[in-house]
């Protein structure tokens, strides 16, 4: 991939460019809670984005995305908004850098990527952070803390993108480092590195292929769920609810609501648990957390289809440690800790399943927990 935009930029500028790379991102745990104010559980992975970026010495931004073979120009005002939604992720991280009082001049680039596009590995996090990371090292001196880039990310989704994210996936993306997973408060933005190099297990998504798309979707609907429950049970959001607060409302709440806040309260203790149990090398109750938490944003939250449900069935006849959906939901893939001697017989099982119900095989990724948002030498 470095050779390839590499060439491509040499291609198309004429100046001599550095190379940036930002990771897709994994959560252990912890779906759905960044936005509630709770913890969640994440870690960058062995798959992303990567950048060659070189100021142009003019005014405005050309950049080409080898996956997509698509080419954008645009300028840095915010008329200037480009069509194309990629573009947008690279603009909308420009803007906010300059709204916030950093500089940003014309630029020329060329990314690439290996996040496989709707597994819910948060490639838009990965690209994000490559752009805030790269145009906070060419025209800021890296005066931009890492905890505001993850923010500036944020800020892309939401003003630029339609999505009214939370903080995790740019977060994970730009704070990542190799072998450990970040507990991450999204009250307070506290967070604490965990090693996670488990000697028996390994980590493996199985992505069912089924897209989703989250802008302007029933994402935005659950976070208004949740919302509506915090400000009946007279808290800033669900962090500071019980289950006991919630059972006491569930009167005035709809059926919807009520469900959709069960699974968060739950879900923030399951966090604190996993937690607990890696510092304990109990991998196998770190599954079996996995396991409640795909039932509940299965029953609970309602994010899941039937293909996920599929693999997480699959997973558990096959006797994986613990398997859940992972990322926004509806659609995507399912995360699952496997252990070694299990993991043949578990991916030939659910790849041969799978095609022999819905007509395809589902992708199979394994993944490393790596580094997040650097510089390449």
């Amino acid at each position: 991939m470095k050779n390839q935009i590499i060439k491509e930029f040499k291609e198309r500028f004429t100046s001599s460019p550095t190379l940036y790379a930002s990771a897709g991102r994994i959560n252990l745990i912890g779906e759905h809670t960044d936005y509630n104010g709770g913890f969640v559980f994440p870690g960058a992975i062995d798959k992303g984005i990567m950048a060659a970026v070189a100021p142009n010495a003019g005014e405005r931004v050309r950049v080409y995305a080898v996956n997509l073979g698509e080419y954008a120009e645009f300028g840095l005002e915010e008329k200037d908004a480009p069509r194309q939604s990629w573009a947008r992720y690279v603009f909308g991280v420009a803007r906010e850098i300059i709204k916030r009082g950093g500089t940003v001049k014309g630029f020329d680039a060329v990314f690439a990527g290996d996040v496989p596009l709707g597994a819910g590995l948060s490639s838009s996090a990965a690209l994000e952070s490559c752009f805030a990371f790269a145009l906070n090292d060419l025209f800021n001196d890296n005066r931009i803390d890492r905890i505001e880039l993850a923010r500036i990310g944020q800020s892309t989704e939401h003003n630029y993108c339609g999505v009214n994210c939370g903080i995790m996936d740019q977060f994970a993306s730009v704070m990542g480092q190799r072998g450990k997973l970040i507990r991450l408060d999204c009250r307070s933005m506290e967070y604490e590195y965990f090693p996670f190099d488990p000697a028996d297990y390994e980590l493996v998504l199985i992505d069912s292929k089924v897209k989703h798309e989250l802008a302007g979707s029933p994402y935005n609907r659950r976070r208004e769920s949740c919302e509506r429950v915090a400000a009946r049970l007279g808290v800033e959001t669900l962090r500071d609810a019980t289950m006991d607060m919630l059972e006491a409302a569930k009167s005035d709440i709809s059926d919807e609501d009520y469900k959709r806040a069960k699974f968060v309260i739950e879900e923030k203790e399951r966090v604190l648990t996993v937690c607990d149990a890696l510092l304990a090398g109990d991998y196998e109750e770190v599954g079996r957390q996995m396991y409640a938490t795909h039932r509940g944003l299965s029953a609970d939250y309602e994010v899941s289809c039937e293909e996920l449900d599929f693999l997480n069935e699959v997973a558990r006849e096959c006797g994986v440690a613990g398997s859940r959906i992972m990322g926004g939901g509806f659609g995507g893939c399912t995360i699952n800790l496997v252990a070694k001697d299990r993991m043949s017989h578990f991916v030939t099982e659910a790849v041969g399943r799978f095609r022999e119900r819905y007509g395809h095989a589902p992708e199979v990724y394994p993944v490393v927990i790596s580094a997040g948002a650097r510089r390449l030498d």
